[in-house]
């Protein structure tokens, strides 16, 4: 625990740090979110966060020496520093949609090859498959939830802060989820002070990606010796509801009006509704810190459920998603508009 105490620790100070330096840096050349009508910021916003949160991440777990999981994690690594530098390209010139997603399923091949996968069926094509159908898609959740000042990082603080508990409560298989569970969590938790509006640095692409990566990788990871997989696969699942939530949401609202989710910016997401119904854009992220902390304490409880307890609450949770669905598209539906050429976009319109 002291190793992990230290890593946290390091993650923070080196954020806090690099995200200034970051901020700098990108303010000469020119790695901006250039303000117009429809943005929040009113002047040039950087979009080096995410670069900053990569450094502190990759140099804190330095201080991890446990052999037996370095093959794991270095091909944890490789992959997701191919996902920072498709999210960094994104960020100074803009990339297509087909070419970050070549990119995201490139990043999920190299975990595969790493030996980071998910194993719920017999067949290895099966899991290959679900497994980059995951990591994806949760890149992806991130992604689209970096659409407010503080919300993707502080969810994925959470988040990580959650992952980081479970590894302690399932010690000693879950050494290597824990170191960097702990790593994102200080990384993400340095920067998320200068991301709180007013905002000073957004983290960009390079940081949303690199986040829900590194995020899917820790819930294909976490392991419960305690309890059965039929029951704990739906850890992680409630952990990282709420990015979740958000992305079926969008898909939804979108497919509905007949347009590209992923080409398609607009005011639809989960924050921008609450917004509307009357909460301040502070209120409404902080609304979303503390669904996923209660989305969190649910995991928790799966980790020692029964098979039929795990279930009723699952349904549940999916039953209270699906209504609070229905009635956001109803009571508020949000805006959708063709999306600009990327390298035109802020981090803030996903």
């Amino acid at each position: 625990m002291i190793q992990i105490a230290v890593i946290l620790l390091t993650a923070l100070v080196f954020s806090t740090i690099s995200t200034l330096l970051a901020r700098w840096v990108a303010l000469r050349v020119g790695v901006v979110s250039m303000p117009r009508t429809r943005d929040i910021h009113l002047t040039p916003v950087p979009l080096l966060g995410g670069a900053a949160i990569y450094v502190a991440f990759v140099v804190a777990l330095l201080i991890f020496n446990d052999r037996a999981y370095l093959r794991e994690l270095f091909g944890i690594l490789a992959g997701a520093t191919l996902i920072a530098l498709v999210g960094l390209v994104d960020d100074r010139w803009g990339l297509r949609a087909d070419l970050k997603m070549l990119g995201q399923l490139g990043a999920g091949a190299i975990l595969l090859l790493g030996g980071t996968q998910i194993q719920l069926f017999v067949q290895p094509w099966l899991n290959w498959g679900i497994t980059l159908f995951w990591v994806v898609g949760l890149t992806n959740a991130i992604n689209f939830l970096d659409n407010m000042d503080g919300l993707s990082g502080g969810v994925a603080t959470i988040a990580s802060a959650f992952f980081l508990l479970l590894a302690a409560m399932n010690e000693p298989r879950q050494v290597l989820v824990g170191a960097m569970a702990a790593a994102l969590m200080g990384a993400c938790a340095g920067f998320l002070r200068y991301n709180l509006s007013p905002t000073k640095i957004f983290m960009g692409d390079a940081g949303s990606l690199f986040i829900g990566f590194i995020l899917a990788a820790l819930a294909i990871k976490l392991r419960f010796p305690s309890n059965i997989p039929l029951v704990t696969w739906m850890v992680p699942v409630c952990v990282l509801a709420l990015p979740i939530f958000d992305t079926t949401l969008v898909f939804v609202a979108r497919l509905r009006r007949r347009v590209n989710p992923f080409t398609t910016a607009g005011k639809d997401h989960l924050s921008h509704r609450l917004v509307a119904l009357g909460m301040t854009r502070r209120e409404a992220v902080l609304t979303c810190y503390l669904l996923t902390g209660a989305c969190g304490m649910v995991g928790i409880y799966m980790t020692q459920a029964r098979l039929y307890e795990a279930y009723i609450v699952a349904g549940a949770l999916a039953g209270g998603g699906l209504a609070a669905l229905i009635w956001l598209e109803r009571s508020c539906p949000g805006g959708v508009r063709r999306a600009l050429p990327d390298r035109m976009r802020s981090s803030h319109e996903a």
